[in-house]
């Protein structure tokens, strides 16, 4: 996890509730005891939120043509890698070495959040976001979810929209 400044020890906050207080987007915080032995971060989310996976969605982060881009996809299917390489007008994709996306981002893995990351990278939310009203990404560790609008995580992360996910 990124490291926090005194005030954002002081209040709790997360670089990505930092950074949703500060542009003043409306959001509310899902607070949930995460289990180490759960397969699947996303779908423990989920069901500890009692939230459908479709509106649950994970961050990725792959490597596109050499260069770390952010997927945001619904946690009830997978990135389709061909699909994000061509949403972002590259070649190629594959997933990020693990060690790569945590140093990057400043979060650890399975709490990686779109929002609020140490370095800024490109961002592709799928297109499914659009749907719903709301939607619940990561907040920035384990066991902790925000949900907002999909047109303000898409504002937030400068994502572009596209199909990426598959069912």
């Amino acid at each position: 996890m990124a490291k926090k400044s005194r005030k954002q020890q002081q209040s709790g906050g997360t670089p990505a509730t930092v950074a949703l207080t500060a542009a003043g987007t409306a959001f509310t915080l899902h607070a949930y005891e995460h289990d180490p032995a759960s397969p699947s971060y996303g779908e423990e989310a989920a069901r500890a939120l009692g939230v459908s996976p479709d509106r649950v969605f994970k961050t990725l982060v792959a490597d596109v043509d050499g260069e770390l881009t952010v997927a945001v996809v619904p946690v009830a299917g997978s990135l389709d890698l061909k699909a994000l390489a061509a949403a972002v007008g590259g070649k190629r994709a594959a997933m990020a070495d693990p060690a790569a996306a945590e140093r990057t981002t400043g979060y650890v893995r399975g709490g990686i959040s779109p929002l609020g990351q140490r370095k800024r990278l490109r961002t592709v939310l799928d297109a499914s976001a659009g749907a719903h009203p709301t939607v619940c990404v990561s907040a920035g560790r384990r066991g902790l979810e925000v949900e907002l609008a999909p047109g303000d995580l898409a504002a937030l992360t400068a994502a572009v929209m596209a199909p990426i996910g598959r069912v």
